[in-house]
């Protein structure tokens, strides 16, 4: 389980552990939180009372602090496991769904011939079309494309990072999320 880590402002920051999440309340960071109550850690007890240190960790955590980088500008990170979540297991070309061990990425203008390994130059795609395809453009192959291929904001870029969201999470997530993403297909 994760906890969705937000800046002061609720801009999402990372995904952390329960244990990492705790730090930050031991620290005395978190200066606010939202969602379910998802642990509740229990330390020792105090010497001169008795009293037992508890610290509750709910699964949306604001802490203090303004993050150094406008996560607005940051570019999320391409790799073909969230590139096969935004396509959902699609492939561009025959539109058939896949696991991710018969997927690879196309670049929809072939790397050999100038495209970018870019969010806006490729696509999920099966082995098969992949291997029909090759280096050649959509022209030269005779395939056409499904779906546009397009570059995750932030929020679609945290959720295409975390297998395990929760209910509130997703809530607090879907809000920053453009209403034509594919990403709000896979609820």
């Amino acid at each position: 389980m994760k906890v969705l880590k937000l800046s002061a402002q609720g801009l999402p920051q990372s995904w952390i552990s329960l244990e990492q999440a705790v730090i930050h309340y031991a620290a005395n960071e978190v200066r606010w939180e939202m969602g379910a109550e998802v642990a509740v850690f229990r330390g020792g007890h105090n010497a001169l009372t008795g009293e037992q240190s508890v610290i509750a960790v709910n699964s949306i955590i604001g802490t203090k602090g303004v993050p150094k980088i406008n996560l607005f500008n940051v570019r999320p990170m391409l790799t073909n496991s969230k590139l096969f979540v935004r396509d959902r297991h699609i492939c561009a070309y025959c539109g058939d769904q896949f696991v991710s061990s018969k997927l690879s990425r196309d670049h929809v203008h072939p790397v050999s011939k100038g495209g970018p390994d870019e969010w806006t130059n490729v696509v999920t795609s099966c082995i098969k079309c992949n291997t029909h395809k090759g280096a050649k453009s959509l022209d030269q192959c005779g395939l056409q494309l499904l779906y546009v291929p397009y570059e995750p904001n932030h929020y679609e870029n945290m959720i295409l990072q975390n297998r395990a969201i929760l209910a509130d999470q997703m809530e607090y997530l879907l809000s920053g999320v453009p209403k034509h993403s594919r990403v709000r297909d896979l609820m």
